[in-house]
């Protein structure tokens, strides 16, 4: 199985610690990807937009971080759909749960799940995917 033929994106933060056990791991298993560190390098729009649509806005949207809780009451209250949710992703990226995958094939997950990834990886070489 060639699985360096698979070469996704891999979008987030370098210093967190979901994202390094995912390039960690990806690495381990001989996986080519791309980074794009979404905090200095900002959120492409048209990015965004697509893992909206594929994801839904709660399942990007990280309440459990460090920067969800340090939004006022407001800020957070104010978040209730795509659209606000989206606003809030541009201007603070860190609040975007990662990592974020961007697959061939334009497929897109959030967070790091080793079993998922694999059976993913599997698809991808099965299927010729290079």
């Amino acid at each position: 199985m060639n699985q360096a033929a698979i070469t996704p994106t891999i979008f987030g933060i370098p210093n967190c610690d979901t994202v390094k056990m995912a390039r960690a791991w990806l690495t381990e298993h001989g996986v080519a990807y791309a980074f794009v560190d979404f905090k200095k390098q900002g959120v492409d729009e048209t990015a965004l937009a697509r893992w909206l649509a594929q994801l839904g806005w709660q399942a990007l949207l990280n309440t459990r971080g460090t920067t969800w809780r340090r939004l006022s009451d407001a800020e957070r209250a104010g978040v209730t759909d795509g659209a606000s949710a989206s606003a809030l992703m541009r201007t603070q990226p860190s609040v975007i749960r990662r990592p974020v995958v961007q697959w061939l094939g334009g497929e897109v997950s959030v967070g790091f799940d080793p079993a998922a990834w694999q059976a993913r990886l599997d698809r991808g070489t099965a299927a010729g995917v290079a």
